[in-house]
Parts: structure tokens; sequence; C-alpha cells
């Protein structure tokens, strides 16, 4: 048989308790409340947790999306006609490539 112990409440507590435990004895009543509220306060934290795969799939897409917004920059600026300067074509096409280099390189 367990070892029993003795708790003292507020009136106000015991009131609560003995309205909503049903057919449970206090006990029972109070193991059941207690389980149940540390199961919900150690769930959250499991879900906060990222994973390097995630984080690397993360990265990734960040990568993807500059890659297309400096493909979209330059595309939409050779549409308006402005011409770019002699190296800023070179060096933004060489950030480009470097980009997808550093991506690929990272898969393995």
């Amino acid at each position: 048989m367990a070892e029993k112990r003795m708790l003292i409440l507020d009136a106000e507590t015991v009131q609560k308790i003995e309205e909503n435990r049903g057919d449970m004895s206090v006990s029972e009543f109070i193991n059941f409340i207690i389980d149940s509220h540390l199961e919900k306060s150690i769930e959250p934290h499991q879900s906060d947790l990222v994973t390097k795969e995630e984080f690397h799939q993360f990265e990734e897409g960040i990568r993807d999306l500059l890659r297309s917004f400096l493909e979209f920059f330059l595309s939409y600026g050779l549409e308006l006609g402005k011409q770019p300067s002699n190296g800023e074509l070179e060096n933004l096409t060489f950030k480009l490539q470097g980009l997808s280099k550093a991506a690929k390189a990272k898969k393995f």
C-alpha cells in the first residue's frame, strides 16, 4: 500500500475539487490534474525544437528566395533599358553562381 500524506488546502480549492471530481476520489482527481498539467507543459517545448535537417531546408529556401530576388531585379533593370555599368552585371552574376555552388556544397 502506498504511503499516505496529508495536504492542507484552502477551502475554495477543496470546494473546486469536490465540484469537479465526479466519481473519482480526491486523491485520484489531484493525480489526474497534476499529470495532465505536466503533459501539457512538456509538449509545447518539444514542438519548439528545430532539427538540423529542417534548419538546412530553411537556409536553402532563404538562399533560393534571395537568388530569385536578384534575378528579378536584374531582369527588371534590363527590361527598363538601364544599362548596367561594366563590372556590375559580372559581379552580380558571380554572386548568383556563388550562392548556387554554396547551396550544392552544403547538401553533401
